[in-house]
């Protein structure tokens, strides 16, 4: 429409638009950042003439590129590019959920944030419809398969409700894992075929091929009666056209990502935007577990709703040392100019690109570690030159380079030989851990992190609280908005009867324990919960800790479950013990942690790096002492 021609380019791009895009060098280049990294590679010397014009770069859907590690390579590409041109091209980011812009502005100009203008666009006052449903899944006392059919009952009904009310319109269901996204496309078919109704409930995920996944894609936009079953394949980047409405089964870990999902829907003037969330917990038995009753997913669906609608999301979290992508950009730059020295690497990359925690001595250990023959990426020339090793040319050369995240692997949860179901783990994990999976509770036997298997056994307590940690990492923010939501008296206005009753439940269990006012709860012997209310890096942190110490825990949303084992000192003295501490041994805290490989090129770390770069990311060790002391004083001094 502005009369500018438009080149797309990624990896299905035919190869004529890709050369009458670098013979006209004017107009729109839409390119990703693959796409970009793959210029680099193997066109490295025309950089500079390809690029030359360039007026501004147009960075979309910013909020998704300011923690990860694909927003890391996309901000050391723009500082290649800079390098390469020998000036400074405008950047411009674009989004509809930034939390916090002092970070986006870092983002962009990392050198000059304050130069960075903020352009900001006045709500539409779209109005919002939610619903909150509760559904409740029996309580099975003797576990077995009657546990698994009542978990399978709770999301039969929550399927039917979705069947009854979607069905006619366009819509998309974010169902969690593959795994549950597959089970309620299935039910979904055969609701269809047993009312002989043509089948509109498709599934969507990363593992099914291009070509189904574009089928629906195609399908979302031209017809009228599709809902899509997904992941959060469909969360952003993909245009599908408008929405009637969103389903979440099961709360979302970010309040960014439930906005993301919202805003596909009501996009046209005069359209609400509607989000209907399901919440499945469990009934209460006489033998229940006290966090069972708390009933934990609803409490953060509640807190992350209000936090939603108070204009809230999650800030970018601190930078981390990226020591993945900063493996797969060294080797990106040697590819470009055919070798380069040390000093240039590190200025490229550390001094003037985004990997700026790394100094120079780190930086150093990183090229012996990438150098040493087992490794073998790279090698060292007469003069000083670093060059592709053996197996650092088999990765450049192979397309798959060209990326440097990777979807997160989904660990085999296997007891007693037997496959329980796969669950993509974040947190790092280690052996005498306890784990929530498939409705039961689980001590962890292995971990082997190569083959993504986590052996378990059933827990001896024989108690099953059906919400627990893996999958995610919630905020603080989150964890305290929960801690806000049970102690409040008020009942949200958009929970159904069934949620309510769930929320009610909650709320006298919470009382019950005198978690409003302590933060230590003793609910057998020698079993405790902590109200840490804290998000996963610092609940996890404090649980790594306490395992040093002679504890197991099991990690759930701003609580840690906290048995004393063998001749462990009592907790209170535990806790004083590291809320007096300065210093706390990471070495010892992640000893028998396997699942350090989180991304790409971990695995051509060594144990020492990995260590470096879990505690930079996934582990809050400065957080520990204040967050040990406020345990502490909370039970001391109740409200």
């Amino acid at each position: 429409m502005a009369g500018l021609p438009v080149f797309p380019w990624h990896g299905d791009v035919p190869r004529g638009v890709k050369a009458r895009a670098r013979r006209s060098r004017r107009g729109v280049l839409l390119i990703t950042p693959e796409s970009l990294e793959a210029l680099f590679v193997l066109r490295g010397l025309e950089i500079p003439a390809l690029f030359m014009g360039v007026r501004a770069i147009v960075i979309d859907e910013l909020h998704a590129l300011l923690d990860n590690e694909r927003g890391v390579h996309l901000r050391s590409l723009l500082t290649r590019l800079e390098l390469a041109t020998q000036r400074r091209i405008r950047r411009v980011g674009l989004s509809a959920t930034l939390g916090e812009m002092t970070l986006a502005r870092a983002y962009l100009r990392p050198d000059r944030p304050e130069a960075v203008a903020i352009v900001e666009g006045r709500s539409d006052g779209r109005e919002l419809r939610v619903q909150v449903r509760g559904y409740l899944r029996s309580k099975q006392e003797a576990g077995g398969d009657g546990e698994k059919g009542s978990e399978e009952a709770a999301k039969r009904s929550v399927a039917l409700h979705l069947f009854s009310r979607l069905r006619g319109t366009r819509n998309l269901i974010f169902a969690g894992s593959r795994q549950s996204v597959e089970w309620y496309a299935d039910a979904f078919r055969e609701m269809s075929e047993r009312e002989r109704l043509p089948v509109e409930f498709l599934p969507h995920h990363a593992s099914l091929s291009r070509e189904h996944r574009l089928h629906l894609e195609q399908r979302l936009k031209r017809h009228p009666a599709t809902t899509a079953v997904c992941t959060s394949t469909l969360e952003l980047g993909i245009d599908i056209g408008d929405i009637a409405s969103v389903a979440q089964i099961g709360a979302p870990f970010s309040v960014s990502s439930l906005r993301q999902r919202l805003g596909r829907s009501g996009r046209r003037p005069g359209q609400a935007a509607v989000l209907r969330l399901y919440a499945i917990g469990t009934a209460f038995g006489p033998n229940s577990h006290p966090l069972d009753r708390l009933q934990l997913g609803l409490i953060r669906s509640i807190a992350m709703l209000e936090l939603l609608i108070g204009g809230w999301c999650e800030p970018p979290a601190p930078e981390a040392l990226h020591l993945s992508t900063l493996t797969h950009q060294i080797l990106s730059v040697i590819a470009e100019h055919g070798g380069a020295n040390a000093r240039r690497l590190h200025m490229t990359l550390c001094e003037r690109g985004p990997f700026g925690r790394v100094e120079s001595r780190l930086f150093a250990r990183l090229l012996r570690n990438l150098g040493a023959p087992e490794v073998a990426l790279i090698e060292q020339a007469p003069d000083g030159t670093l060059l592709l090793g053996p197996r650092g040319e088999q990765l450049v050369e192979h397309y798959s380079f060209f990326a440097v995240f990777q979807t997160p692997e989904e660990f085999r949860i296997i007891a007693d030989g037997k496959l329980l179901g796969t669950l993509p783990i974040l947190m790092i994990l280690t052996v005498g851990m306890g784990i929530v999976f498939s409705a039961r509770r689980w001590r962890i036997t292995g971990i082997d992190d190569r083959d993504k298997v986590i052996e378990v056994t059933a827990d001896l307590t024989g108690r099953a609280p059906h919400f627990g940690g893996g999958g995610g990492a919630i905020h603080d923010t989150v964890a305290e908005g929960m801690r806000n939501v049970l102690s409040s008296d008020d009942y949200p206005v958009y929970l159904d009867q069934g949620a309510r009753q769930m929320l009610r439940e909650a709320r006298a269990e919470f009382r019950r324990l005198g978690l409003p006012g302590r933060s230590i709860c003793e609910v057998d012997e020698g079993s405790y919960v902590l109200a840490t209310w804290a998000g996963t890096i610092k609940t996890s942190s404090l649980a790594l800790a306490l395992r040093t110490m002679g504890y197991t825990a099991t990690i759930h949303d701003g609580l840690l479950e906290v048995r004393c084992e063998g001749r462990a000192k009592p907790l209170i003295a535990a806790l004083e013990r590291l809320a007096g501490s300065a210093n706390v041994c990471s070495t010892s805290m992640l000893s028998g942690a396997e699942n350090l490989r989180t991304e790409k090129f971990h695995g051509y770390l060594s144990s020492e790096l990995l260590v470096e770069d879990a505690i930079s990311s996934r582990i809050d060790l400065d957080a520990l002492p204040p967050l040990a002391r406020r345990l502490l004083d909370e039970t001391a001094n109740p409200d």
